[in-house]
C-alpha cells in the first residue's frame, strides 16, 4: 500500500508498457497495422467467450459454498430476494461502466478503472478510486492464498476422517499449502498481461462450475435421502438458534456476503481492455456481463437454496471445507482440488491490475532503464521461446512472496477481507459507475431518472455500511477464536 501511495502521488500518468517490439513499431509508424491497436498497444484479440470466462472466474469464487449459511441467516424470502436483486443491480451498473470505457471526447481507450474515472470525473475521485480498487485487489490476493490453502488442507483432512473416523482429531498445518500456492503464483505471475490469461480463466471457470455442482449435488443427494434441515421463512430463530444481537449482526453480514459475491467491477475495465475493437467493446462487455451474472445467479440460487434445505439453520460456513459432508471422500477431495485450481486462476485475474499499475508507472518514470523496459527473449524447457523482463520478474515475485507471507502471519485475514469488501463494494460497483453515467448522459438534476439513480446509490451505501458493521463484529469473533497452531477452524 505504501508503494501504491508513493506511485500515486507522482505526476506520472499511466502508460501502456511496451516491449522493444512495440516501441520500434511505434517509432516506425506501423502502429495502425495488423499487430497493433489504435493506442499503440499490442492488438487485442479478446472475445465474448474470453471476457465471460474472466468474469465467471472473478465472480464465482469458493464463496458460493457459503451462501447456504447466508440464506440460513436471512431466510427463504429475504435471502432469495437479495440474491436476485443484487444480480440485477450489479448487471445494471456494470453496463454503465462498460459504456465509459472510451473517453467522452476523443473516444480513446481507458485501460484501467482509474483512467475511466479520470476521464469522466477527475479530481480527488481518481485517487479514491485507486485506493479502493488496489486496496481491495491486494486484500483479495491474500484472501485467495488463505482460501486455497484451506481447500488443500481439507483434502488431507478428508482422507484422515475417512481412515480414522469422523471424530478423529485431524490437525494439519496449512503453511506448506500456502507456500506451494505461492510458488505456483510466482511462475504464473510472469504471464505479461491480461491478454495472455484467457486459457487460465477458461480452466478456472470450468473448475468453478465443477466444485459448485459437486457441492450442490451432494446437498441434493442428502436431501433426497431424507436429510431435511429445519428451515424458516425468516431464517434462524431468535432464542432458539441465535440471540437477538447475533441475529442482527449475522443478517447484516449475510446481506453483505451476497452483495459482494457479485462484485467484479474491480476488474471490469481491465477485462474490457482485452477485447477486440470490432464489434465495439462496450457491446461485447455488456453481453459478457449478462452471461457472467446470469450464470453466477443460477449457481448461487441452486447451491444456496439446496444447501439451506439440507442443513437448515445449521448450514455450515462452507459446504466442503467445513465438512458439511464427509463421504464420498474422493469426490470431496476432487471438489477441493477444483477450488484450489480455480483460485490459482482467480489470483492472476485479480493480481494483473496491480502488477500492471506499478509497471506502467515505473516504465514512464524511468524510460531509459534497461532493467525496467527491456525484454529478453529466451528458450525455456517445455515452454519454448519466452520473453523475460527482469523488473517484471523481480517485482511480481516480490509481491507474491509478500502476499503469501501476510497470509501465513494472519490466517484469519478472510474476516478482514469481508470488511475490505464492504468498504470497496459501494464506490467501485455502484457510486463511480452511476456518477460517470450521469456525467456521460448529462442527466439533469432532480429529474425522475436522477432521483432514481441517487436512491440506488443511497440504498447500496446503507447495505455496505451495515455489512461493514457485521464484518467488524465477525472479525472480532474470529480474532478471539483464533488458534495460532491449528490449521482450519
Amino acid at each position: 500500500m505504501l508503494l501504491y501511495i508513493l506511485l500515486l502521488s507522482s505526476s506520472v500518468s499511466p502508460l501502456k508498457m511496451k516491449s522493444f517490439d512495440t516501441s520500434s513499431a511505434v517509432e516506425s509508424g506501423t502502429v495502425a497495422g495488423n499487430n497493433f491497436d489504435d493506442d499503440g498497444g499490442e492488438k487485442r484479440t479478446g472475445t465474448l467467450m474470453t471476457a465471460s470466462a474472466h468474469i465467471i472466474t472473478a465472480v464465482i469464487g469458493s464463496g458460493v459454498l457459503s451462501l447456504a449459511w447466508a440464506i440460513a441467516q436471512l431466510g427463504w424470502v429475504a435471502g432469495t430476494v437479495l440474491l436476485v436483486s443484487f444480480a440485477i443491480v450489479v448487471n445494471y451498473t456494470s453496463r454503465m461502466l462498460a459504456d465509459c470505457y472510451r473517453s467522452p471526447d476523443a473516444g480513446t481507450r481507458n485501460n484501467t478503472y482509474m483512467d475511466v474515472v479520470r476521464a469522466y470525473l477527475g479530481g480527488r475521485k481518481v485517487q479514491l478510486c485507486g485506493l479502493a480498487q488496489y486496496g481491495s485487489l491486494a486484500g483479495m490476493t491474500i484472501g485467495y492464498t488463505i482460501t486455497a490453502s484451506i481447500s488443500l488442507v481439507a483434502i488431507e483432512k478428508a482422507n484422515c476422517y475417512h481412515d480414522e473416523g469422523h471424530g478423529a482429531k485431524c490437525l494439519v498445518s496449512n503453511y506448506p499449502a500456502m507456500a506451494a500456492f505461492g510458488i505456483v503464483q510466482i511462475v504464473l505471475s510472469q504471464i505479461p498481461n491480461f491478454h495472455k490469461l484467457s486459457f487460465l480463466s477458461i480452466i478456472a471457470a470450468v473448475m468453478s462450475f465443477s466444485y459448485s455442482s459437486i457441492g450442490t449435488g451432494l446437498a441434493l443427494a442428502a436431501l433426497a435421502s431424507g436429510k431435511i434441515g429445519k428451515t424458516e421463512l425468516t431464517g434462524t430463530v431468535v432464542g432458539v438458534d441465535v440471540t437477538a444481537s447475533e441475529k442482527l449482526w449475522k443478517s447484516f453480514q449475510a446481506a453483505g456476503n451476497i452483495a459482494f459475491s457479485y462484485a467484479y467491477s474491480v476488474v471490469l475495465v481491465e477485462i474490457q481492455d482485452t477485447l477486440s475493437s470490432s464489434p465495439p467493446e462496450n457491446i461485447v462487455m455488456k453481453k459478457a456481463s449478462l452471461v457472467g451474472v446470469s450464470t453466477a445467479t443460477a449457481f448461487y440460487i441452486l447451491c444456496a437454496c439446496i444447501g439451506y434445505a439440507t442443513f437448515g439453520s445449521q448450514a455450515p460456513g462452507d459446504l466442503l471445507t467445513d465438512f458439511g459432508f464427509y463421504e464420498p471422500y474422493w469426490l470431496i477431495d476432487f471438489a477441493n482440488a477444483c477450488i484450489a485450481v480455480h483460485l490459482i486462476g482467480a489470483y492472476q485475474v485479480i493480481a494483473q491490475p496491480i502488477f500492471q499499475f506499478v509497471e506502467k508507472k515505473c516504465n514512464k518514470a524511468w524510460p531509459e532503464s534497461n532493467f525496467i523496459t527491456k525484454e529478453h527473449s529466451t528458450n525455456i524447457l517445455l515452454l519454448g521461446k519466452c520473453r523475460i523482463n527482469f523488473f517484471r520478474l523481480v517485482w511480481r515475485t516480490t509481491y507474491v512472496i509478500f502476499s503469501t507471507a501476510v497470509a501465513m502471519i494472519f490466517p484469519f485475514f478472510n474476516a478482514v477481507l469481508g470488511l475490505i469488501g464492504a468498504l470497496a463494494f459501494w464506490p467501485l460497483t455502484v457510486y463511480f459507475p452511476v456518477e460517470m453515467h450521469i456525467s456521460q448522459k448529462k442527466v439533469k438534476k432532480y429529474t425522475m431518472r436522477w432521483i432514481g439513480l441517487k436512491l440506488l446509490v443511497l440504498v447500496c451505501l446503507i447495505v455496505s455500511f451495515l455489512a461493514a458493521v457485521g464484518s467488524i463484529i465477525g472479525l472480532i469473533s474470529s480474532v478471539k477464536a483464533y488458534k495460532p497452531f491449528h490449521s482450519l477452524y
